[in-house]
């Protein structure tokens, strides 16, 4: 960023951790960055690499251009409400990224008339390889939409919706999405290993397979369908492999999985909001 906005980070957990890391990697000066949490030892960890730490919200908050929420979704209220008069005075842009809660649930808890984005994130950004789904209120400006970008992008690809409700797909997609090939690799390291390999050789295998598999398809100008007809030899070894996921209903199984997710991510934004 040519500009260095002063962030402020409400909890120190993973993500927001993930989120300071990239920061500061990328060139984010540790000194306009501040973190609020109840949690001593997670404030002392960020304190040494330069930020100004506190276990007030609103002291976190005050000056702040960017405020952003990195708390769990069921403490999310009880942690807002007190900031209301601070929200108002200094009017930041406040970024969530808490699953499931509303900008309209936010933005009550906030007071009102303040500027949201909303952030569905994934756990590989712990790695700078994560995949973030955006979502702005209509108090959000231009410049703050950019800014927003700026800061997430900072652990990986970030990506706009139009419509919030469409976080609920994206949740399905990406922001649960690590889990369904950790799974995956799982239950291929564990057929590798009944055909005789060791659970070692098994997991270098499987791990780098899926890394090599998602690199060609980000670097390929053809879709994933197209890259897997071309693995698949007619009469061939893979093709009977994919032909027996197929006979199982794969798609099906995916597409249920999906489903499923998403109407959680519903169901959580309705026992945790005011809407």
């Amino acid at each position: 960023m040519s500009q260095h906005p002063t962030l402020a980070f409400i909890g120190a957990g993973n993500m927001a951790r993930a989120i300071i890391g990239g920061l500061i990697s990328n060139g984010f000066p540790a000194g306009k960055i501040r973190a609020s949490s109840p949690t001593v030892s997670k404030l002392a960890d960020l304190a040494s690499l330069g930020l100004f730490v506190s276990a007030d919200n609103n002291e976190a908050m005050q000056s702040a251009d960017i405020v952003v929420l990195a708390v769990k979704p069921q403490m999310l209220k009880a942690v807002l409400q007190p900031l209301a008069t601070t929200a108002a005075e200094n009017k930041p842009l406040f970024i969530s990224v808490a699953a499931g809660i509303t900008s309209n649930s936010i933005n009550q808890w906030l007071g009102g008339n303040q500027a949201i984005v909303r952030c569905m994130p994934n756990t590989p950004a712990l790695v700078k390889m994560g995949a973030n789904g955006l979502f702005a209120n209509a108090q959000v400006s231009q410049a703050q939409r950019a800014q927003a970008e700026n800061v997430l992008s900072a652990t990986g690809l970030t990506l706009w919706v139009e419509q919030e409700d469409q976080l609920h797909a994206v949740t399905a997609v990406s922001g649960s999405g690590p889990a369904y090939y950790f799974l995956f690799m799982e239950a291929m390291i564990t057929a590798a290993q009944k055909q005789g390999l060791t659970k070692e050789v098994a997991t270098q295998l499987t791990l780098q397979t899926a890394r090599g598999a998602a690199e060609m398809a980000l670097l390929s100008d053809v879709d994933p369908a197209e890259l897997r007809r071309r693995v698949c030899s007619p009469n061939g070894t893979t093709e009977q492999a994919v032909l027996s996921f197929q006979a199982n209903h794969l798609d099906i199984l995916v597409d249920n999985a999906m489903q499923a997710c998403a109407t959680r991510s519903i169901e959580m934004a309705k026992e945790l909001g005011d809407d």
